[in-house]
């Protein structure tokens, strides 16, 4: 799956004297949809007409050359020592690192989530680690040829598929990082963190800045259907409001024809917040939030 700003005009037949301070330009912010507002211009009296004619004014005046007074010598103390400038760095090291530009753009999007450390669960120590295609792709292929995997995930066929879909996220701005969920060291998940808000989805629900999205699937067929999903649920959503402290609200829209899947959300601390037909299935939208974390 994944405001404009607009200045209010000023009167070209009246400007303010030197030394007013010039109107701010009004400005306008993105709200959600059905929502609106806008924010009185502050300084529109004293950029009419009206005022202009009302306030005289005059130039300062200019002190005389006698009244002047006469400039401070400069002089140099020789008893403070001079601080020494610090060293150039070379060009080589001054240039950007182009190999760095995905994790930049993954730290200002998503607060990297490769640093987001582990967390403790009932079943082991749990951590997300961002997907290496060269490492990774055999053993996601055959975690989405499985048909539990396939009937919602519909990326099964040769590993060209999965790299497909892994490289359109890789390749892009950081909104959406492919991560493997590791228990105890070993990976058995699959996890897809996201910005929901600047994700397609957004035309669908009321977003907010900085929603974040999770999608996910559990590899392994013996660890499904034993309540592993809520608690890595749980760990997850954890891991993003702990780590994005500008996030308020965890995301997720599982199809509902899943059941295990949704109920699994349900029981991790998730309430069901509306279903939404998106183009590719109808599906429950889940919503964890800020507020309930301590009680959960």
């Amino acid at each position: 799956m994944p405001s404009d700003p607009s200045a209010s005009p000023t009167n070209a037949s009246s400007s303010p004297p030197p030394g007013a301070s010039s109107p701010r330009p009004r400005t306008s912010a993105r709200f959600p949809r059905g929502c609106s507002t806008h924010r009185p211009c502050a300084a529109r009296q004293t950029c009419s007409p009206a005022w202009a004619a009302s306030t005289s004014w005059s130039a300062p005046s200019t002190p005389s050359p006698s009244t002047s007074p006469s400039p401070t010598p400069f002089t140099i103390d020789a008893s403070e020592p001079t601080r020494r400038r610090a060293p150039m760095r070379s060009t080589d090291e001054a240039r950007l690192n182009a190999g760095l530009l995905p994790q930049l753009a993954e730290a200002d999007l998503l607060d990297s989530p490769a640093t987001w450390g582990g967390v403790p669960t009932h079943a082991g120590a749990f951590r997300l680690e961002p997907v290496r295609p060269e490492r990774d792709l055999e053993l996601l292929s055959r975690w989405m040829n499985d048909p539990e995997v396939a009937a919602y995930w519909e990326l099964a066929g040769p590993a060209a598929v999965t790299a497909a879909h892994l490289r359109a996220q890789l390749d892009g701005d950081g909104r959406s990082i492919p991560c493997l969920g590791l228990l105890d060291g070993t990976p058995m998940s699959y996890w897809e963190i996201y910005r929901a808000d600047l994700d397609p989805l957004s035309r669908h629900y009321p977003a907010r800045p900085h929603d974040t999205g999770i999608h996910l699937l559990i590899g392994d067929g013996t660890n499904r259907g034993r309540g592993l999903g809520t608690a890595l649920l749980r760990a997850v959503a954890g891991l993003v409001l702990g780590n994005r402290p500008r996030c308020t609200r965890v995301i997720a829209e599982p199809d509902i024809r899943n059941t295990p899947s949704v109920s699994a959300f349900l029981s991790s601390g998730f309430r069901c917040y509306a279903e939404i037909d998106l183009p590719e299935k109808r599906a429950a939208l889940m919503v964890r939030e800020r507020a309930l974390r301590n009680l959960l």
